[in-house]
């Protein structure tokens, strides 16, 4: 969609990062100053990338006081404004990319994190190909102002609200029927290739995989603008929408799944070798991912309520783990044609910001590749059944925390100003946590003691 003299006058552009969390930061302005950002970019504090989950500034991680807070230049990223559908008034949005000063990439950008894997797999001729998988709660609107999960009504004039848990259940969709239109025409007039929609094990939970693409960088934009389009469609409809890890303490979690394989410069799948098993470059990544999952993990699991999700039987993995055609694995290699061949990564929740979890993805695996490693043999049966298993995975914030600052693995491929400034953003929100009085402690022991 391109910006001309014909259109409303008002019309008004979203152009914006993400911050490490996942969240939008950026600029909203009249459409007339598109000619101007395209050529000049947009200017934000560096440090902005670096805030805290609620947005303020983390001073320990080297980018306020000791920079003078001073600005990066935030560049578009593609050439014409993207419509946003469920908007009242007329709007577009830009996705962008922040860059130093002096036209380097700034390395703690989750954009640019990305990018740093994508070329370093282009180096080597490879072309990474990924698609994602997420899984979202749709509840009641009152939801964001209780702050307690409600399931929604059905839209069937009744009143009904969902309660129970109907996985796979195609009547599940029937109430939503409105909602999941305007959510297809929404990813349609955006450019987000979404692919089948299902419904999940919680109550009113839905997933959405959307399509298999030849550019990282752009399966990381789908998933944040598509994050960004169902909670402003849900709303439209009178719902709320949540990519929270484990809103339901009782109900499944929302997970991140990621496909991927690789291409080389003839188009050919290098995990294919014309079996079942894939290819010795498919085993070396898988390894590389193993290794690097529990130093990973804050990536992969970034909030306190995270780690709610990571339990046996439930389907988000409690150790590395690999094998064919399993979900109770970390990573599976999926029954397909052999052409496909490619390997999913089970780990992330939904609350992850996608562009951080597809870079540690690639990671993992180009370690892997690099260093020629070898995995276990791939588990059959349940894999929660495992004893001892050779890569356990941090079940807590501050170990995942821990692990990760002290990597220097992901300090050489994702950077070392991105895991400063991630692990610090992370310390400064368990302190914030920590300092609250939860409601448990209040109901255990405020009459008691």
């Amino acid at each position: 969609m391109t910006i001309n003299k014909n259109q409303d006058k008002h019309r008004d552009l979203d152009l914006f990062i993400t911050d490490l969390n996942g969240n939008l930061r950026g600029k909203r302005m009249p459409a007339s100053g598109l000619k101007k950002a395209r050529k000049e970019g947009l200017k934000l504090p560096r440090s902005v990338v670096g805030f805290d989950f609620w947005g303020a500034d983390v001073l320990e991680n080297g980018l306020v006081f000791e920079t003078g807070d001073s600005d990066g230049v935030c560049m578009p990223v593609t050439e014409d404004p993207i419509p946003v559908p469920w908007s009242e008034a007329p709007r577009d949005q830009m996705l962008a990319m922040m860059f130093n000063p002096d036209g380097s990439p700034f390395e703690a950008d989750p954009r640019q994190v990305l990018k740093r894997m994508v070329d370093r797999f282009a180096e080597k001729g490879l072309t990474p190909v990924m698609a994602t998988e997420l899984e979202f709660y749709l509840m009641d609107a009152e939801s964001e102002s209780t702050q307690r999960p409600i399931p929604p009504a059905l839209a069937d004039g009744k009143g009904r609200r969902l309660s129970n848990t109907e996985g796979y259940a195609v009547e599940e969709m029937d109430g939503f029927e409105a909602f999941f239109a305007d959510v297809r025409a929404a990813c349609q007039a955006q450019g987000i290739g979404a692919d089948t929609i299902i419904a999940e094990m919680g109550p009113g939970q839905f997933e959405v995989n959307l399509n298999h693409v030849a550019d990282p960088l752009n399966a990381g934009d789908q998933a944040i603008l598509f994050k960004r389009l169902v909670r402003g469609v849900s709303r439209r409809h009178g719902y709320s929408a949540t990519f929270m890890a484990k809103p339901y303490a009782e109900e499944s979690g929302n997970g991140f799944h990621v496909h991927f394989s690789l291409l080389d410069q003839d188009g050919n799948n290098v995990f294919d070798n014309g079996t079942d098993e894939g290819s010795e470059l498919l085993r070396h990544a898988v390894a590389g991912l193993m290794q690097l999952m529990p130093e990973s993990m804050l990536v992969f699991a970034p909030h306190l309520n995270s780690y709610r999700r990571f339990m046996p039987g439930a389907y988000a993995p409690t150790h590395a783990s690999w094998g064919y055609e399993n979900r109770t694995v970390a990573l599976r290699v999926p029954e397909s044609p052999n052409v496909a061949r490619r390997i999913e990564h089970r780990v992330s929740g939904a609350d992850a910001n996608p562009y951080l979890v597809l870079a540690s993805v690639l990671a993992g695996a180009l370690y892997g590749m690099d260093n020629k490693l070898e995995p276990n043999a791939p588990v059959e049966g349940d894999a929660y059944a495992e004893e001892n298993p050779e890569y356990p995975l941090p079940c807590e914030w501050q170990d995942a925390t821990n692990r990760f600052d002290q990597s220097e693995i992901l300090r050489e491929y994702l950077g070392e100003e991105f895991v400063r400034v991630y692990a610090e953003a992370k310390r400064q929100e368990r302190r914030r946590l920590n300092e609250r009085i939860s409601d448990v402690e209040y109901e255990a022991y405020l009459g008691l003691l």
